[in-house]
């Protein structure tokens, strides 16, 4: 286990082999073959990794952080029905057998654990809560588009919450699950996606109501909020600012999405004010945060939680655009539109939108100088990836084929050309 922690693998594999031919209980050598599948899967070798997992499920069936490390495996190799099947025998198992009664027998006077002192073990052995696994089978569900799946595994695993199961929630590092806030907004937007917009509205309203009084009314930070390099004596106290202003930032960051959320949510029920409405309110908690550093401009180094609050804006200011169109008030779409390409310049969906309210402005020849920008601009460049609970917005404020429009203003460009030519 030292080798395979030292990076060793083929050293590691070779004892570990060695291990599983030696004199041992049926408990332990499961826990061997658990660490080869390990050990082959961190050499690149998913297959192997699997028959191993594979042995050890055959000599004890009750070694389930096995079954855990089959699931991870085929979400390694994209299989994604397997992935699931694994989780949902692994969520039925410790149903029947909770990981606190299913760990080491008392007659057992010699463990593993006890002779191998290595944190390797205990995270390669590690037994999930049943939440952990249920939230997994729904975060899955939704990154795969199974809505139906996810909503009923988020609702299964919010209800664990409503009871009061402190136990069936591990909140330590090596958790699967997120923070709770998160795991809300990712349930709203399954919900949304389901057209269950009414329950969705619901929920985002629990993540705002709960965050309220934990964000300041004012919050100055840093670009980049980077810990000083050298250790100083105030540094503890540096360290603890920074901490609480990254708190305070995750936080700012979840009311707005639920207002962004929201604002989606009533905008697809055909309620356009009201959908305004709380697109104004996300935009208005963001107007909070006041950045400091040597540009405002995002760049390749911005903090992870400033990349999601621009994006939060952008979407915000695409959803109020689209809402302010549907009711005819084009020159206010227009200027969130220009403000969300402030925002993030090149955006295909704030460009696609800025085309179609100049044009309805009567505004012809800026819209097909755009229009013209943007089908000859590249593909964009996928950047770091956003949180699951933006996934959905992200979908919604893409722009709709638009077809009629583009032959509208191929139809302009032409009649100008002829023009120009006679």
């Amino acid at each position: 286990l030292q080798e395979l922690e030292a990076g060793n693998f083929p050293t590691a594999l070779s004892l570990l082999q060695e291990a599983a031919g030696g004199f041992c209980s049926k408990r332990v050598l499961a826990q061997i073959y658990t660490c080869l599948s390990c050990c082959a899967q961190r050499m690149g070798k998913p297959q192997t990794a699997l028959q191993h997992l594979k042995r050890a499920l055959q000599v004890d069936f009750q070694c389930l952080p096995a079954l855990s490390h089959v699931a991870a495996v085929y979400h390694e190799l994209g299989e994604t029905d397997a992935e699931l099947q694994a989780l949902a025998l692994l969520y039925e198992a410790l149903e029947k057998n909770p990981p606190a009664a299913s760990s080491s027998s008392p007659h057992f006077l010699m463990r593993t654990e006890l002779l191998v002192h290595t944190p390797l073990l205990a995270s390669l052995l590690r037994h999930r809560q049943p939440s952990e696994v249920k939230y997994l089978l729904a975060q899955r569900c939704l990154q795969d588009g199974r809505v139906a799946d996810a909503v009923e595994h988020y609702l299964d695993f919010l209800a664990l919450l409503q009871e009061g199961l402190q136990q069936q929630v591990p909140l330590d590092g090596s958790s699967a699950l997120p923070r709770i806030p998160e795991v809300f907004l990712e349930a709203a937007s399954a919900l949304e996606q389901a057209g269950r917009h009414q329950d969705a509205i619901t929920l985002c309203e629990e993540v705002i109501s709960r965050t309220t009084d934990l964000i300041p009314r004012m919050l100055r930070v840093e670009e980049r909020l980077e810990q000083p390099e050298c250790p100083s004596p105030g540094a503890g106290l540096v360290g603890g600012l920074l901490s609480q202003k990254k708190e305070s930032l995750c936080c700012l960051a979840w009311r707005a999405a639920g207002y962004l959320h929201q604002g989606w949510a009533w905008a697809a029920l055909g309620e356009s004010k009201e959908a305004i409405t709380h697109f104004s309110r996300c935009l208005g908690d963001l107007l909070r945060v006041q950045l400091c550093g040597s540009g405002i401009e995002p760049t390749e180094n911005l903090l992870p939680e400033f990349e999601v609050l621009q994006k939060i804006r952008l979407l915000s200011l695409i959803g109020r655009g689209t809402q302010f169109l549907e009711l005819g008030r084009h020159k206010e779409a227009l200027l969130d539109f220009q403000h969300g390409l402030q925002i993030s310049p090149g955006d295909p969906a704030a460009t696609s939108y800025l085309v179609q309210a100049l044009w309805k402005l009567n505004r012809k020849q800026e819209a097909a100088a755009c229009w013209q920008k943007l089908s000859q601009s590249p593909p964009e460049e996928e950047g770091r990836p956003f949180p699951l609970y933006l996934v959905s917005c992200l979908e919604q404020a893409m722009f709709p084929h638009g077809d009629s429009l583009a032959r509208s203003i191929q139809d302009y460009l032409r009649a100008s050309n002829q023009d120009l030519s006679s």
